[in-house]
């Protein structure tokens, strides 16, 4: 039976070799699953076609469209991702292992539609914070903007997660409005091959948006320059070779990378053996020596332990180990752990035990030579046992070897200060562990650990049930990890959107900036002049409101009587309010002063339409800050001003944002805010008129 070729997607159409020169193992059986051909694919045409055809099909569209696309496209591979579950299993990957990468990496673009709506305006610009005032008489400001970069966003994956290793860098790409080319790691490509089928078949995404490479990709860094970004999982010295490229050091190409990382977990002095924490963290470290073999980018590689409690944490592991792990082929029943990616893999795992064995490193756990294999021939699979070293904390290798496989090895410390010191031996982690119930533990060591590690999982009874656990990475938190882990964050929410952005600082008029932000900057052009044809903003739909709609009211003068009455109705007698020789002695006011929330009472009062209309519902305030006091007798006015317009694609209403400030008669600033409200697109019948009866 000849066995299918992987293709290639190239400017939207597939690609198929007529012959495959390297064969792809089923990591179970041995038996060939497909083969990838060594045709050398026009990679010029393809990143122009990302950067030409992509980019035109992206650029339009803003944060909020490109979202709903997303999820769009997890909920199609949901009705799919039954398809994907076989393939998955022959890179040895059980069933959980394969609900980790293929449901992970549907869960992946989930997140980025719903935080792309959340978080991200419905626009193609992001602004990142304020505008900066430059001048004194605020003529002249700064705004930073993100755009969207011109170029293709290539990304260069692992083996280890076919599936989750694309999805994770493609959604926050798309997002951006950044095209991708896929190269997926050889071994497992066939798995990455049938996934972008299924995205290619549903006809979801806009053409030139994704491309896939399964063959080789030589001669890639050859087309990209500083419009482009390279982004790339794998070995500590690929990602240096690709770092050294001229396409980034001479180009700038943007370069993220995640290599390899000799990641952590520490068990507190406090967590001892009749502490639940001590159990959590044996079944933590079991766990990640298991799943997925060990193939893991985020897998416990080195786990200290306090010197007095070594052999209880290896007896521990050793219990857990025989009561709870099977390894097998992984659709056999019973089975937990599956096979290596490939006997290539395997091997490798091997000579990096022997180096750390050699280096002064005991095994005292696992057996390669000699362990059950259930539902599979041992001798044609890529099995291994868990295997469990144990090493001073002066066996060097112990912080430099990494066996990506079902490794780890048990160290000493003598004190937290060690502990730390020791996790920083690795010269940089994606994550680390702290398994206590102490916070002045947890402070000590999160402070002493955090500058060489990405990610910190502080574990203990009180969040344990609902932990996501040591490795598992998610798409609201940074994904990487300073130093040896590659010196670059792939996800992280918004971030991770924003790292295929451009940042520019512009500087300009308050009506210039805001014409370019579309949110209003002080001191821009207001229509709040109440002249013939003029109509209050509440009146307005979002097809007929403008940024700078507004409404200026007041004044309306605070009374010594509004100040009690509103103590009284409120219960709020706080004594600045109500004792004049206490608020006169306070240096912030000199006398009794209004309820900062009876001033947002009266604003609101002043400003509001109350009619039925398009405003539909308030739904908040933020960023207040009183700066002022009122005293009895002075004078409030209010100015509302529409700030910023986001129309919601899936919905007939969208969120305006409202600047308010409340001013006194002295035209100083009272307090300011930002008004939240809900209001319809379109113009709302008038409402039909009250009849007393």
């Amino acid at each position: 039976m000849t066995t299918p070729v992987l293709g290639h997607f190239a400017r939207d159409q597939w690609i198929t070799p007529s012959a495959g020169s390297t064969p792809l193992l089923d990591a179970v059986t041995g038996e060939e699953v497909a083969s990838i051909s060594d045709d050398e694919l026009d990679v010029a045409a393809m990143v122009d076609h990302a950067r030409s055809v992509g980019h035109e099909s992206l650029r339009p569209l803003t944060f909020h469209q490109r979202a709903l696309i997303l999820k769009q496209l997890a909920l199609h591979l949901q009705t799919v991702k039954d398809q994907l579950y076989p393939l998955s299993y022959r890179t040895g990957a059980t069933h959980s292992d394969s609900w980790v990468d293929i449901d992970g990496g549907i869960g992946v673009l989930l997140s980025y539609g719903s935080r792309g709506r959340r978080d991200m305006p419905n626009d193609t610009v992001y602004l990142d914070g304020p505008a900066e005032p430059l001048s004194k008489n605020g003529t002249f400001l700064a705004q930073h903007i993100y755009t969207s970069l011109p170029g293709v966003a290539v990304q260069i994956n692992a083996f280890n997660f076919p599936v989750w290793g694309m999805l994770e860098k493609f959604a926050p790409a798309f997002l951006a409005g950044v095209p991708s080319i896929v190269k997926p790691a050889s071994p497992s490509a066939f798995l990455t091959e049938a996934t972008v089928r299924a995205i290619i078949d549903s006809g979801i995404l806009p053409p030139g948006t994704l491309q896939l490479i399964t063959g080789s990709a030589r001669g890639v860094m050859d087309h990209l320059d500083e419009r482009d970004l390279l982004a790339f999982t794998g070995s500590a010295s690929t990602a240096q070779k690709l770092r050294t490229d001229p396409a980034v050091i001479v180009r700038g190409t943007r370069f993220t990378a995640e290599a390899d990382s000799l990641n952590s977990s520490v068990l507190a002095p406090d967590a001892t053996p009749d502490t639940p924490e001590f159990d959590l963290f044996v079944r933590g470290l079991v766990t990640e020596m298991t799943a997925k073999a060990g193939q893991k980018c985020t897998a416990i590689r080195r786990a200290f332990v306090p010197n007095a409690l070594q052999q209880d944490v290896i007896d521990a592991v050793d219990a857990r180990i025989a009561a709870k792990v099977r390894v097998g082929a992984p659709t056999a029943e019973g089975v937990t752990m599956g096979a290596l990616v490939s006997t290539a893999q395997r091997d490798e795992v091997l000579d990096r035990v022997a180096e750390l064995r050699s280096g002064g490193a005991e095994l005292v756990l696992g057996n390669p030579d000699d362990f059950a294999v259930q539902g599979a021939d041992a001798g044609r699979g890529a099995f291994l046992p868990p295997l469990l070293l144990r090493a001073d904390a002066s066996v060097a290798a112990a912080h430099a070897v990494e066996a990506f496989g079902p490794v780890s090895t048990v160290i000493g410390y003598d004190s937290l200060e060690q502990a730390a010191e020791l996790a920083a031996r690795g010269r940089g982690s994606l994550v680390a562990s702290v398994i206590t119930h102490s916070p002045d533990t947890a402070r000590t060591l999160v402070r002493a650990m955090a500058p060489m590690h990405g990610r910190i999982l502080l574990l203990d009874r009180d969040d344990a049930k609902e932990s996501t656990g040591h490795g598992s990475p998610l798409p609201t938190l940074i994904h990487g990890g300073p130093g040896r882990a590659g010196g670059g964050e792939e996800m992280g929410g918004v971030r991770g959107v924003l790292h295929h952005m451009q940042r520019t600082a512009v500087q300009g008029s308050p009506d210039l900036l805001t014409a370019v932000g579309s949110r209003y900057v002080t001191g821009a052009q207001l229509d709040d002049q109440r002249t013939d044809g003029w109509q209050h903003p509440f009146r307005k739909s979002l097809a007929e409101l403008k940024i700078g709609d507004a409404v200026t009211a007041g004044p309306r003068t605070v009374t010594l009587d509004d100040i009690e009455a509103f103590a009284r109705s409120t219960g709020d007698e706080f004594y600045a309010h109500m004792d004049e020789d206490a608020a006169a002695a306070n240096p912030f006011f000199g006398g009794r002063v209004a309820h900062g929330y009876l001033l947002l009472s009266w604003a609101a009062g002043l400003f509001v339409d109350p009619a039925p209309g398009p405003v539909l519902a308030n739904t908040g305030l933020e960023d207040l800050r009183f700066r002022t006091p009122v005293q009895p007798g002075d004078e409030i006015t209010v100015q509302l001003v529409a700030g910023q317009i986001t129309p919601r694609e899936t919905d007939d209403y969208g969120e305006v944002r409202w600047h308010t400030t409340i001013t006194n008669q002295r035209d100083e600033i009272v307090a300011t805010y930002t008004v939240l409200t809900m209001v319809s697109k379109t113009p709302q019948p008038a409402a039909e008129p009250r009849v007393e009866q």
